[in-house]
């Protein structure tokens, strides 16, 4: 997702002592700040060489100094999930940092810079409408805008206590069905994903966060892999959109991702098509339907030119998200099912 999960920025005088640092202790291939370093002089060293190595963030953070902080606070084991984070981060950021913690910070950045690989990969971990979760190779970053309508119940779009049943397809690491379900405590939640590989991972989060009652994994294709008659008052999806042409020019840090959690055809509609010529089968009446498409909406929208698809725009992500009611599914089942692929 394209906001930040790091609810913190460092001053312009916390920045300018860091950058400006006398003396430097030399690795491999990083200028680390001197052994009596602040955690604040760590984090702007480490800002100046992100910069300067030309990473791509996109998987948590999108600019070099949310990235520096998050990795300088994961090491020092600060949780962002609790009351006291703020104080225990302006304790690392004022006070030199201890041997140990420099070299768990010291290697997390070289391997970031030297790998390019997702900085959530190298820490196993992501944060996701405020909770923790285990990700590694197996699954996608957790960064889907669908967090925001999570953390406001699904409101406008459906009333909470309309929600007893709820799907997740394409699940992956199990990020918004736990999310949700920690929400909306009386939901019961629904997750299918093709990988059996990421359903591991989800399984992790799920016991992780005491939801094994309350979220059940199906391994299968979309809606073929629940049970017969299963129908729903909410399904939620961030299925693979993204386009082959987008797919050719991906930073590396995505290549590190796995691709069936991205690549859906020429079009980035592979997916969606198929799940938008069924979708009112497994919806009950009044139910609605919310998937991410992202930069594929246009195509979408292109794709069904008489279908009245509902966009839902945030202030920090403005496209991407479809909404429809089972409702308006079935009026325009003959559109939908015609172009599902």
């Amino acid at each position: 997702m394209r906001t930040r999960i790091i609810p913190y920025r460092l001053s312009r005088s916390q920045v300018e002592r860091g950058a400006n640092l006398g003396q430097m202790t030399e690795s491999k291939t990083l200028i680390f700040p001197q052994t009596d370093a602040t955690g604040a002089q760590w984090v702007a060293a480490l800002t100046e060489a992100f910069d300067q190595a030309g990473l791509f963030f996109g998987h948590g953070t999108d600019n070099p100094q949310d990235e520096a902080t998050w990795l300088v606070a994961a090491a020092a084991r600060i949780d962002y999930a609790s009351d006291q984070w703020a104080d225990q981060l302006e304790t690392v950021l004022r006070e030199p940092l201890p041997r140990s913690l420099r070299t768990t910070i010291q290697g997390l950045a070289e391997r970031r810079i030297a790998e390019k690989v997702p900085l959530a990969y190298l820490l196993k971990q992501a944060w996701f409408c405020g909770y923790r979760f285990f990700v590694d190779e197996r699954v996608l970053v957790p960064r889907s805008p669908i967090g925001r309508l999570i953390e406001s119940s699904f409101a406008p779009w459906k009333a909470a206590d309309g929600i007893e049943r709820m799907l997740d397809l394409c699940t992956g690491s199990g990020c918004i069905a736990v999310a949700a379900a920690l929400q909306l405590p009386g939901v019961q939640v629904d997750a299918t994903d093709l990988s059996s590989d990421a359903l591991a991972v989800a399984a992790q989060n799920i016991e992780m966060h005491s939801m094994a009652e309350r979220v059940t994994l199906y391994e299968g294709d979309l809606f073929a892999a629940l049970p017969a008659h299963s129908q729903y008052d909410l399904i939620v999806t961030n299925p693979p959109y993204v386009d082959a042409e987008e797919m050719r020019a991906r930073p590396a840090e995505f290549l590190a991702e796995p691709e069936l959690g991205l690549a859906a055809g020429s079009d980035g509609l592979d997916i969606a098509r198929r799940i938008l010529s069924v979708a009112a089968d497994f919806l009950k009446p009044g139910g609605v339907l919310i998937m991410e498409v992202g930069a594929s909406d246009d195509a979408l929208q292109a794709a069904y030119p008489t279908v009245p698809f509902t966009w839902w725009l945030s202030e920090d992500w403005g496209y991407g998200i479809l909404i429809m009611d089972r409702e308006a599914l079935v009026a325009h089942a003959d559109a939908l099912v015609r172009n599902d692929g």
